[in-house]
């Protein structure tokens, strides 16, 4: 029915359609006029239409449709709630079933973003059972010899009768009493790891050994978990836990013994699964079935690792907790796997979903993939051009490597513009076997964007000209301590990953992990949503070459571990700067300013001797003097790297501008989820129950 141009224009009699024709068509122009405005009038009438209903509705109209039911709105902070239209439309439903476990658990994943998990402590308390309803599956004492029931003692899945806690859930300290429930979130999500060769152990002279992180280090293996069931309560397949050894091997056991194959699998191995192998057979990668694998304990014991001898020569051992692979006797490969490693947010080089630059670009563009070829020749030839060089694999690149750029010597000519980009969905390994040398022409910009670099620091040496260079750096990893040990230790705590040598630089962070950084005084820095690690409280994290005060730094939203010296604080905000002064340390304090009057410092924590411009809302202070940033892990490649423990001071995890926690985990909106979920409960929450919010992870 809608009016167009041509059907309003038909509606005319024939006569002054034949004049019009005459005349040049203006009566067909003003007709094109007339049928654009009723357009915009009956899309505006089918709009109108469309919200009365919460699933057509537009994003503003939702929270009146919910202010009709008595909807309280949240912090906005996630975006499982940035509109309230899911929750809003299950209002209703949640009041249907207000203080069911399923009903609890349903909103705390919608609330959050996290997967979650409802326990009914009161279900799993030790009481006498009366004689004519006796409940055979709430047993008081502990099934000591079931492996299914010991492994889940205490935890989400709990299955063992506890005797009662007095303390209320809500501190987190409680849990099992006639009116608790807890809620158990998983903050810690699986970061893919896509088609990676297995690296071998350094020690390991019968080629047997191998590691599954790229980086060559240990690393626990995550679950990728199973969709949510809309009808039950989550199960341990369905979270993103850390896989264990009992766990996987139990579960592969199952599958191997003959189960419905039609039924969900949760033995966390295959194509699309947490882990999977292929070998290279003729001339195409082909899967490992499961039945040649063997889920095994490969601890270091003396003279190499557990069962080496034990393991039958046409099987290959997979351990999960600590990421390795050994190979039987008779196992030929070459193989490739693809894994899953758990990390806390979206930062560094990885597969997870972003925007790398360069998309568009004017310039050359050359993609590279499915092979670990040299980097350089593609890259000699945008020397004098510019342009874009994306790598769509996930593979390691090894060799001397150096990024040049030509200069633009003519008065006002634009510099030239290099990316060197990984692919969205690709987390390329960059190992030049030393330093990886930045030779930027004139006003030149290099842009690194998703790569992961390991062995050796970014250098950019100066020049004899004034022209400034632009170093922009995005999603990428500069791995502190330039690299790992097979432990997970830094191989040289405290170098630089970044020297930047060249006085008019100007270098540029965002959502980068880094080691140490060494940039000229007279250069720019600005990092954003980034950790800078030194691998010590009291080795310098940002400083200036030999041992000077860096370049006027901006810091926002940031996790600084180690000294920092700048010539200027321009602007810090939402950051931890967790720095100690050693007893022998020359530099009056460990975050030091050489001007203090310029730049300001806002909503951070700095040690309480830090020489800094002036503060506003700044920790510690007269109110919080003890106030001190404790972390679950502060070792990259850990999954719980750089976060928050629950027991930290509650003015540092609310002590952002936005009432967040400070640091790096600012953008996640914890305080902000955790605060969301328990203004529901208090509406949700059946009278008389008292609910706990537990981190599983």
């Amino acid at each position: 029915m809608s009016l167009s141009a041509e059907r309003l224009y038909d509606l005319l009699p024939a006569v002054y359609r034949v004049r019009d024709a005459a005349e040049g068509e203006p009566l067909r122009a003003l007709m094109a006029l007339f049928a654009r405005e009723l357009q915009a009038l009956e899309e505006d009438i089918e709009q109108l239409y469309d919200d009365q209903f919460i699933e057509t509705c537009a994003d503003w109209v939702a929270p009146y449709i919910g202010d009709l039911i008595g909807y309280r709105p949240v912090f906005g902070a996630t975006p499982a709630v940035a509109s309230p239209r899911a929750e809003v439309a299950n209002t209703i439903a949640y009041r249907r079933r207000k203080g069911t476990a399923l009903m609890l658990e349903q909103l705390a994943r919608d609330l959050t973003d996290w997967p979650a998990h409802a326990a009914e402590f009161f279900e799993q308390l030790a009481t006498t059972q009366y004689m004519k309803h006796v409940r055979l599956l709430a047993p008081a004492t502990a099934a000591l010899r079931s492996q299914p029931v010991m492994r889940a003692l205490g935890g989400p899945f709990n299955r063992s009768a506890h005797t009662a806690e007095m303390r209320r859930p809500e501190t987190g300290a409680g849990r099992y009493n006639v009116p608790s429930v807890g809620l158990f979130l998983w903050r810690l999500q699986p970061q893919a790891l896509s088609h990676v060769l297995p690296v071998p152990d350094p020690g390991d002279a019968s080629g047997r050994r191998f590691r599954l992180n790229p980086l060559g280090a240990d690393a626990p293996l995550f679950r990728l978990p199973l969709p949510d069931a809309l009808d039950s309560l989550s199960t341990p397949p369905q979270v993103p836990a850390p896989l264990t050894v009992r766990g996987m091997a139990a579960a592969v056991q199952s599958s191997q013994a003959g189960a419905d194959p039609d039924a969900p699998r949760d033995d966390d191995y295959g194509p699309g699964e947490s882990v999977a192998l292929q070998r290279f057979v003729g001339a195409d990668w082909q899967d490992v079935p499961l039945a040649e694998i063997s889920i095994c304990d490969l601890r270091d014991v003396p003279g190499g690792w557990a069962h080496e001898a034990a393991l039958p020569a046409d099987r290959i051992g997979l351990d999960p907790e600590r990421g390795r692979l050994l190979l039987g006797a008779d196992v030929v490969g070459p193989l490739r796997a693809t894994v899953h490693h758990g990390f806390s947010r979206d930062i560094g080089g990885g597969e997870y979903q972003r925007t790398p630059l360069g998309e568009g670009h004017p310039a050359a563009l050359q993609l590279v993939g499915n092979s670990s070829e040299n980097l350089q020749p593609h890259l000699d030839a945008l020397a004098g051009t510019g342009g874009r060089l994306l790598v769509t694999d996930s593979l390691t690149y090894t060799g001397p490597l150096t990024i040049r750029l030509d200069d633009r010597t003519a008065p006002g000519e634009e510099g030239l513009e290099l990316v060197l980009a990984a692919a969205n969905g690709a987390r390329p390994l960059l190992r030049p076997g030393g330093d990886l040398v930045l030779d930027i022409g004139a006003r030149g910009r290099v842009v690194l964007d998703g790569w992961v670099i390991e062995g050796g620091a970014l250098t950019l040496a100066a020049a004899a000209d004034t022209e400034p260079r632009d170093i922009v750096l995005r999603h990428c990893t500069l791995v502190p301590g330039l690299a790992l040990s097979p432990a997970g230790q830094p191989l040289s705590p405290g170098a630089p990953s970044l020297v930047v040598l060249h006085p008019f630089a100007r270098v540029s962070l965002q959502a980068c992990i880094t080691g140490a950084l060494q940039v000229h005084a007279l250069a720019e820095a600005a990092l954003n949503d980034c950790i800078v690690d030194a691998n010590s409280r009291t080795a310098p994290a940002y400083e200036g070459p030999a041992d000077t005060a860096g370049a006027p730094l901006t810091l926002e939203d940031s996790t600084v571990f180690g000294k920092l010296r700048a010539q200027v604080l321009q602007h810090v905000s939402n950051s931890l700067l967790v720095a100690a002064r050693a007893a022998a340390d020359p530099w009056p304090a460990a975050v030091w300013a050489a001007r203090t009057q310029v730049g300001c410092v806002r909503f951070s924590w700095l040690p309480p001797d830090a020489i800094a411009p002036r503060r506003h809302r700044c920790l510690p202070d007269a109110a919080h003097p003890r106030a001190r940033p404790q972390f679950n892990a502060v070792h990259y490649g850990q999954p719980a790297y750089a976060q928050l423990r629950a027991s930290t001071a509650p003015a540092i995890r609310h002590g952002a501008d936005d009432e967040g926690e400070m640091g790096v985990m600012h953008a996640l909106a914890q305080a902000q989820r955790e605060a969301n979920l328990r203004l529901r409960l208090d509406e949700y929450l059946r009278f008389g129950l008292h609910a706990g919010i537990l981190y599983a992870t």
